[in-house]
């Protein structure tokens, strides 16, 4: 299908209970990638054990293990430069996001002369599990700041697949550690005037007791990121 080169990177913490599930769906996809990379930050249940199994089993499999637990964008950074396809295709560890979703993704930079590519969940896609009112109400009003700031209309800044050319992730230097990396990714991205595409994705989101992590002070740090990158860095 497609003559890029892509890689898959899963930042992973704690999720033993998912990991292997995962990986196995993107396996599934594997005439599209060129490499998976799992970036593990510093996980304390079986995550990593796992992972070193799992990647026994694929020299398409690269993994790399955190000294210190800082979050998914220290995850992310560390998997970015570790990276060496033509695309960079983030892909969460927590099976909220479905790889059988990655056509979709890359339809765009096939097609057309996409850069970046966003999955959204408010797009209509095959299947959207529905709770957490007020954390649809913070992505939307996080996602509406971000558009007035960059001049786009997209529909889910905050979304997990995010799938973006590595030349223009080389362009940029991406500090923060934990999930203000969203905003602080879109920001910079948007700031060297490229191609944005969004498509329709599913998504089956989990609740506190399945494992999610991002919560109400995530929101505000993302916020916070908004202004920061737009105006002073």
């Amino acid at each position: 299908m497609s003559n890029f080169k892509i890689s898959v990177i899963i930042p992973c913490f704690n999720e033993e209970e998912t990991i292997e599930k995962l990986v196995t769906q993107v396996l599934i996809q594997d005439s599209l990638i060129h490499e998976i990379i799992i970036v593990d930050d510093k996980s304390t249940d079986n995550s990593r054990e796992l992972i070193k199994n799992i990647a026994n089993s694929n020299p398409k499999i690269k993994y790399f293990f955190k000294d210190e637990n800082e979050g998914k964008g220290s995850a992310l950074i560390k998997g970015f430069a570790e990276s060496t396809g033509e695309i960079v295709l983030i892909q969460d560890a927590d099976l909220e996001y479905d790889p059988q979703e990655y056509k979709k993704l890359l339809k765009p930079f096939i097609s057309t002369n996409a850069d970046v590519v966003y999955g959204s969940r408010f797009l209509g896609g095959d299947m959207i599990r529905l709770h957490f009112f007020w954390h649809y109400l913070a992505n939307k009003l996080l996602t509406f700041i971000c558009n007035i700031f960059t001049n786009l209309n997209m529909s889910d800044m905050e979304t997990g697949y995010k799938v973006i050319k590595k030349k223009h992730l080389q362009s940029i230097k991406l500090k923060e550690k934990s999930f203000g990396i969203e905003p602080e990714l879109t920001i910079k991205l948007s700031k060297q005037k490229l191609i944005f595409y969004e498509v329709p994705i599913s998504y089956r989101g989990r609740t506190y007791s399945e494992g999610k992590k991002i919560g109400l002070k995530d929101a505000f740090i993302a916020l916070y990121c908004i202004f920061k990158y737009r105006f002073f860095d």
